[in-house]
């Protein structure tokens, strides 16, 4: 993760557009971290952010993670460790 100045984004946006693709950018004002720049290479990466951020996906992650802490559902082991076990047989 990069730090660069309110300033200097400002002067050269589409620089650190670009730079935003590869690796985040901290924008700091006065010193002191005010936001991040992220970039995304496609669009791909842009719907996944989306979907990460939307409240109604975290509120379902939130209460899949209540679900096993209470002993309900699976773990992606023992999912994977299920699936995994079930391989087809050739044809």
């Amino acid at each position: 993760m990069k730090q660069v100045p309110l300033s200097e984004v400002k002067d050269d946006l589409s620089r650190y557009l670009r730079m935003a693709a590869k690796e985040n950018i901290i924008i700091t004002r006065h010193g002191v971290p005010a936001g991040m720049l992220i970039g995304f290479e496609d669009s791909e990466d842009w719907l996944e952010e989306l979907l990460l951020n939307h409240p109604r996906f975290q509120a379902r992650i939130e209460q899949a993670r209540k679900s096993l802490r209470a002993g309900k559902g699976i773990s992606i082991e023992a999912l994977r460790e299920k699936y995994s076990s079930k391989k087809t047989s050739p044809a």
